[in-house]
């Protein structure tokens, strides 16, 4: 079976809609990054150079330093489908950042997306 055209996907490509999303609703770039590198272990240099690269999502994931273990904490729906049941591993990795993202732009706080 052929690969999901979001794993081929420039994380570059979507890291930019991430950012528009949240500055849409008052949130900032700051933000998204801090999300980010709390989901995937990355700090800023590790995540400005997977942006500079090029890298396509399953490359962005498979190369994060230290998943955090929290993510498993993430629940709710994403795009119609629960995250929590969703059983490609790499697949429910980009859908636990989309739900991340989608909780930040809906004015959230921080220390309950970032689950603590």
């Amino acid at each position: 079976m052929p690969k999901h055209r979001i794993f081929t996907t420039k994380f570059a490509g979507i890291y930019p809609l991430y950012v528009e999303k949240a500055e849409r609703k008052n949130r900032t770039r700051a933000e998204v990054d801090g999300i980010i590198c709390w989901l995937t272990g990355y700090d800023e240099a590790g995540l400005r150079q997977q942006i500079d690269e090029g890298s396509d999502m399953e490359t962005f994931f498979a190369q994060a330093p230290a998943m955090n273990p929290n993510r498993a904490l993430i629940k709710g729906v994403v795009c119609g489908v629960r995250v929590e049941e969703i059983a490609d591993p790499l697949m429910q990795e980009i859908r636990y950042l989309d739900k991340l993202i989608d909780e930040l732009a809906r004015g959230k706080a921080m220390e309950k997306i970032l689950r603590q």
